[in-house]
């Protein structure tokens, strides 16, 4: 192919659910409502840990990390999702779709490196307290979570600008809501070996890596926790790693639902299936993120008091005011 056809593509349609108007209607009011309240709920957990001096540790530290890092993934495609919900023609520029792209990228990776480095600072707080201070001082969990930043953005870089030097050649349909990397390199008309490699070698250090240090402090902890004597010593131990245990198996879990299940080969069932795909990205994308803070404040006395306290001392000041 001559490169007068290289590298025509100014833009590209985003296909979403355009086959199914209702649903699109009522994804756009659930997308809409999950969206708003991952705006509220994670905004409040990190003022909450802020405005609490007894909150400034190294876990509520990394909670409020993951908290900004879930606001920011969530705006760099909700706003697109909704709008391609309502627009009949779902387009997007080659480099919004780049920035989209490569915003994603980062806070994936990010959020895999964030959520084995929650694990650690866990391990160490219940496998060995008395050391805990010292190994987990305030330059060591701020360096934890500026190594975790920088090496999602350093595999966003990369993935994405391998993606952007492809050449597409006419075909501008994306099967998604938004330009996911798999989907946009069906699309092009060149050799991708090298973005397959590189896919994969960012699979395996910032989802394998992650998991398996996720798994060996989690068996380390449940040992410890195992040997502690007394029943209410045991809830508690266990009570300060349930959240985290429990954002970790939504977070991967859907992740190897969504790429490790087998594809159908009847074409009826495997437009069935690419709903199903979509619509398992789109909770992936919006309910994950909404549900941390939840999960978080749900199961956690401090956050809970923190928020009560801020609020009514909020609704003090505004009193004072009239």
């Amino acid at each position: 192919m001559n490169e007068t056809n290289q590298n025509t593509v100014k833009e590209f349609i985003l296909l979403g659910l355009s086959g199914h108007p209702k649903l699109e209607t009522i994804l756009f009011v659930l997308t809409l409502w999950m969206y708003l309240v991952i705006l509220l709920g994670n905004g409040i957990l990190i003022t909450a840990t802020i405005y609490d001096s007894h909150l400034h540790t190294p876990m509520y530290f990394f909670l409020s990390n993951l908290s900004f890092l879930d606001i920011c993934y969530t705006t760099s495609s909700v706003p697109l999702i909704l709008d391609s919900f309502l627009t009949p023609r779902k387009s997007i520029s080659f480099s919004s779709c780049a920035i989209q792209m490569s915003l994603s990228f980062a806070m994936g990776a990010t959020e895999c490196i964030l959520l084995s480095m929650m694990a650690f600072d866990r391990y160490v707080a219940i496998c060995n307290p008395l050391r805990y201070p010292v190994i987990m001082s305030k330059t060591a969990y701020v360096s934890m979570a500026v190594c975790s930043w920088t090496a999602g953005a350093a595999d966003s870089i990369v993935q994405t600008s391998l993606a952007v030097q492809l050449p597409f050649c006419g075909a501008n349909v994306i099967d998604h809501f938004t330009c996911e990397i798999l989907a946009l390199l069906k699309l092009a008309c060149g050799d991708i070996t090298i973005n397959v490699l590189s896919m994969m070698g960012s699979n395996v250090i910032f989802l394998v890596f992650p998991l398996i240090s996720i798994s060996i402090s989690y068996v380390f902890i449940l040992a410890t926790i195992l040997r502690i004597p007394s029943p209410e010593g045991k809830r508690k131990a266990f009570s300060t790693c349930s959240a985290h245990l429990t954002v970790v198996i939504i977070f991967y879990g859907t992740i190897f639902f969504m790429y490790a299940k087998p594809k159908a080969k009847d074409s009826v069932k495997s437009d069935k299936e690419d709903i199903t795909d979509k619509l398992i990205s789109l909770f992936y994308g919006v309910v994950t993120p909404m549900l941390n803070p939840i999960i978080y404040s749900l199961r956690n006395k401090d956050v809970k008091s923190a928020v009560k306290n801020m609020l009514s001392q909020n609704a003090s000041l505004r009193k004072s005011k009239r």
